[in-house]
């Protein structure tokens, strides 16, 4: 007897076997118990969720001997050629190879036709937006308005493909990505039934490398069967899958957390020396700060972060050494590397600066401790101060505060003369305008990199004025907050030497040089190996 493949085998048969599914199949269930089911469905949704399936069972539930019924006999005549794709009543068209307006007529032709044994003609028709628009049109009348005994169950990928003239004689269902809890559930009650030793890890390995998908789950956990000589490991699963392990995410946070450039990068040297794919690892560590950010705001719920209790708790426990400014900051670079990665040859020395950038330490200080949280807006940046006479105190009067408003102890800065601030040029504020976003850094790491983004374009007495690109209209919002624009302006007026405020504003064009040159990770490519842009496209 042939193999028959976990995809096939596990294939339901009934309503109650679809997974992840129950507002789909509720709905199909009233409609049958009603006697209200519609001449067309529209199936959408992701790659192997259950859509064609569900319309198999469908059409068992309405063509069986007992049927319409909710639970099919699998034992009549109808139920049995349904399963084995031999029914002259339930007819399967690919939807890519019968797409022209002639196979769509032979269709229309055929469907005046009444059905040979069962009570109705159920089409099913996959992947329906492959069909041309041609086929469409000729197909609308007989959608609208289809002899009582016949059924259409459309089934697609990408229904907004689909024409709207089509949907609007439908009754559209869509179907949802497939929880990583619950493919697991299923893999887990495949394996007991197959009797085949597989490690936890490695269901939840399978689980999320399908993205949703249980028939790719099922497909991959056959694959790893084959593989393995014994019982499957988790070893087994990342050799065949190319997988970053869990544990390896864990580990190279930790790295970033506490500021351990060498080893991140040793870390990731052995990622790639297992020949991992860089492109596949950024997107692993991307979702993995995406799950700490998660975990630390819902604390840690398992339905939020879609994983096994277990792992939520230990992201619930790293989560707790960042701050969400800090989690934030490290997601923008890491979504801005991937950008990067896509502009240059190669892969890997993107990803290099960004890790090396990332768990740098230019405070001396762990980036996720409190030390570094609690920096405040009023610490002095640490730059050379300029002595000053001392004054007598002793015979002036107390100042008085207006009423209504209470005494706010002003923040000590050396008030330069008026001719100091005529001196300030935009060209001067310019040369220290690394050391600005530099100092920034020491300060409050997220006002650094957003500000990063910007470059100053113009002074107008004490007034700077910094310009950002209408794509980077989030980050002007974040600088303009008290605090930010607070610890900016005492930056920028310590290293100037002048009282001075900031004024930001979006611009529609900047010069490509310009702000190629402000993205963080272009500007650590050039200082790393002392180059200058010349063209971007």
């Amino acid at each position: 007897m042939s193999y028959t493949v976990f995809a096939l085998k596990w294939r339901p048969q009934e309503f109650e076997s679809i997974v992840g599914q129950d507002h789909i199949v509720g709905t199909l269930k009233n409609a049958i118990s009603k006697n209200r089911l519609a001449h067309a469905y529209l199936f959408a949704g992701p790659r192997g969720v259950g859509k064609t399936s569900t319309a198999r069972i469908l059409a068992k539930s309405l063509n069986c001997k007992e049927g319409p019924t909710l639970k099919p006999c699998q034992k009549c005549p109808s139920c049995l050629e349904i399963n084995q794709g031999r029914s002259l009543d339930v007819i399967e068209i690919d939807g890519a190879s019968n797409r022209g307006i002639d196979e769509i007529r032979a269709l229309r032709e055929n469907v005046k036709f009444s059905p040979t044994n069962g009570k109705f003609k159920i089409y099913i028709i996959d992947e329906v937006h492959q069909i041309t628009p041609d086929g469409f049109n000729a197909l609308l009348k007989t959608l609208e308005e289809p002899p009582e005994f016949v059924k259409f169950i459309f089934a697609t990928t990408h229904p907004q493909k689909v024409m709207p003239t089509i949907i609007s004689r439908c009754q559209r269902m869509d179907f949802r990505r497939i929880t990583t809890i619950e493919i697991i559930s299923q893999l887990e009650k495949i394996i007991r039934q197959e009797k085949i030793a597989v490690d936890k890890e490695v269901l939840f390995a399978v689980a999320k490398s399908s993205d949703g998908s249980l028939r790719d789950a099922e497909s991959v956990l056959d694959q790893l069967v084959s593989f393995a000589k014994g019982n499957v490991s988790l070893k087994d699963a990342i050799s065949v899958l190319g997988m970053v392990e869990q544990e390896v995410l864990f580990s190279l946070a930790d790295k970033i957390i506490h500021k351990d450039p060498a080893g991140a990068l040793k870390l990731f040297n052995d990622i790639i020396d297992d020949g991992k794919d860089p492109v596949v690892f950024l997107v692993n560590l991307i979702e993995h700060f995406r799950n700490l950010m998660v975990a630390k705001v819902s604390k840690a719920d398992a339905k939020l972060v879609d994983l096994p209790q277990e792992i939520c708790d230990r992201l619930l426990e790293q989560s707790q050494m960042l701050s969400m400014e800090e989690i934030f900051t490290v997601f923008n670079i890491l979504v801005a590397t991937q950008e990067m990665t896509k502009r240059l040859d190669s892969q890997r020395i993107p990803l290099e600066i960004s890790l090396v950038r990332l768990a740098h330490n230019k405070s001396e200080a762990r980036f996720g401790s409190s030390t570094a949280r609690q920096a405040h807006p009023s610490e002095k940046l640490e730059t050379p101060s300029i002595p000053q006479a001392p004054k007598d105190k002793s015979n002036l009067p107390p100042k008085q505060e207006p009423e209504g408003k209470p005494a706010v102890a002003p923040i000590e800065k050396n008030v330069p003369p008026a001719q100091q601030i005529a001196s300030i040029t935009l060209e001067s504020v310019k040369n220290v305008w690394d050391n600005i976003i530099n100092n920034l850094a020491k300060i409050k790491m997220s006002v650094a990199t957003y500000l990063s983004e910007g470059q100053p374009t113009k002074v107008a007495g004490n007034m700077v004025t910094v310009a950002f690109s209408k794509s980077c209209s989030l980050h002007k919002e974040s600088l303009e907050a008290k605090d930010n624009k607070a610890i900016i302006e005492k930056a920028a007026s310590e290293l100037c030497n002048a009282d001075l405020r900031v004024n930001f504003v979006l611009v529609a064009d900047m010069q490509q040089n310009t702000e190629a040159r402000s993205t963080p990770f272009i500007r650590s490519a050039l200082d790393m190996f002392g180059g200058r842009v010349i063209k971007e496209e």
